[in-house]
């Protein structure tokens, strides 16, 4: 397992798991072998949100996760914008750790900026986790605009940013992530093959064929690059998490960076940022 270190020295998987779109009765016991699976073999990041199922995707990490020693996993959750108040916010967050069934988030993540002032938000974030409900807070989908109102507001302790980031999405690379460098906060990227859909890219698929692995793999080991990316692919059968974790012994040299480069170059101007 490769590792991406925390702005206060915490070490965690850089490859993760993802749980949206999961949950469902139909797909339970699937999927939380899948993600069993994922924690055996040391994917013990695990990333959900409220929004996912209205809950049912936390129900299923909550079932995935019993008889694991809490202290060997690292959970993420997101709140609703609309819940991001001094108000609500500790009362969603106390619903997410019940549905989980945890007494802690090691990271709780507002999950889109919405009309919650942020300085709030923050206050609240450091109630929590000043009560213990929390290890640390960061945010989801904001943009370098977005991250600037968010330190003004306080929110300097902020310890990720989580964006849509893959080879068709690279427009954070112009500004956002050099900013969120500069600000030594690592990113966690969600859709890192773009749900499925890189996977069908003829280029792509020609070119992970070249080297004997799988578009996947190939997708996933670009985006773990450097040291200080995350990612977070939803996986929901086992030969999917086991595909997943076969990047890890992916090593891209400068030739096949190159080529990357070529099929999906980096941007050349600043683009707003996407949101899936």
């Amino acid at each position: 397992m490769k590792y991406v270190k925390l702005p206060d020295g915490t070490k965690v998987p850089a490859l993760g798991q993802g749980t949206w779109m999961m949950g469902s009765a139909h797909n339970r016991a699937t999927e939380v072998a899948a993600l069993k699976e994922g924690i055996a073999l040391g994917m013990t990041l695990i990333d959900t949100a409220e929004m996912y199922g209205e809950g049912a995707a936390e129900i299923c990490v909550g079932e995935a996760i019993k008889g694991t020693p809490r202290e060997s996993l690292f959970l993420v959750s997101k709140a609703y914008p609309q819940n991001a108040s001094r108000k609500t916010l500790p009362k969603v967050c106390e619903a997410s750790l019940k549905r989980l069934g945890t007494d802690y988030l090691d990271l709780y993540l507002l999950h889109w900026r919405g009309s919650v002032p942020f300085a709030e938000t923050i206050e609240t974030m450091e109630a929590l986790q000043a009560a213990g409900k929390i290890r640390r807070w960061g945010v989801s989908n904001l943009d370098t605009d977005d991250m600037e109102e968010w330190i003004a507001a306080g929110g300097q302790a902020c310890t990720t940013d989580q964006i849509l980031y893959n080879l068709t999405r690279r427009g954070p690379e112009f500004d956002l992530i050099p900013w969120l460098r500069k600000h030594h906060m690592p990113v966690m990227a969600y859709s890192p093959v773009e749900q499925g859909r890189l996977l069908k890219n003829p280029a792509l698929i020609a070119l992970a064929q070249a080297l004997n692995v799988t578009p996947a793999q190939l997708g996933l080991a670009w985006v773990m690059r450097h040291p200080d990316i995350m990612a977070i692919p939803k996986a929901g059968h086992v030969a999917h998490v086991k595909e997943n974790f076969a990047s890890l012994d992916i090593v891209l040299d400068d030739t096949i960076l190159a080529e990357l480069d070529k099929l999906f170059p980096a941007p050349t101007r600043k683009q707003h940022l996407a949101i899936l």
